[in-house]
C-alpha cells in the first residue's frame, strides 16, 4: 500500500521520509536474516540510523519526534526495545 492510499491519519513529509528510511532498512535486515522472524530494529538503532541519514539531516530530538508520531500513528509498532512495521490488513 502506498502512503496516498494509507487510511491512516496523514503526517508531515519530513515524518514519512522518516518512516520510508525505517521501514526500508527493517524489511531489507530481515531478509539477510533468519526466516521467520518478525522483521524489526532496536530503538536506539532507529535513532542512529535516522541521525546518520545524509538525506534527512535530523537531530536527535526530530528523531524521537518522527518514531513516537509513527507509533502513534500506527505506522510502526513497539515490543520492548524493538520497532516494527505495522502490516496493513490486506497485506496480511
Amino acid at each position: 500500500m502506498s502512503l496516498a492510499d494509507d487510511p491512516r491519519p496523514p503526517l508531515s513529509e519530513w515524518i514519512t521520509d522518516a518512516y520510508a528510511v525505517l521501514s526500508t532498512h527493517i524489511i531489507d535486515s530481515n531478509s539477510r536474516t533468519c526466516h521467520g522472524q518478525v522483521p524489526a530494529i532496536r530503538r536506539g538503532q532507529a535513532v542512529d540510523l535516522l541521525c546518520a541519514s545524509e538525506t534527512l539531516e535530523l537531530e536527535r530530538a526530530d528523531t524521537e519526534h518522527a518514531i513516537k508520531r509513527l507509533i502513534d500513528r500506527g505506522y510502526l509498532y513497539q515490543v520492548d526495545t524493538e520497532l516494527r512495521v505495522t502490516t496493513p490488513a490486506e497485506d496480511r
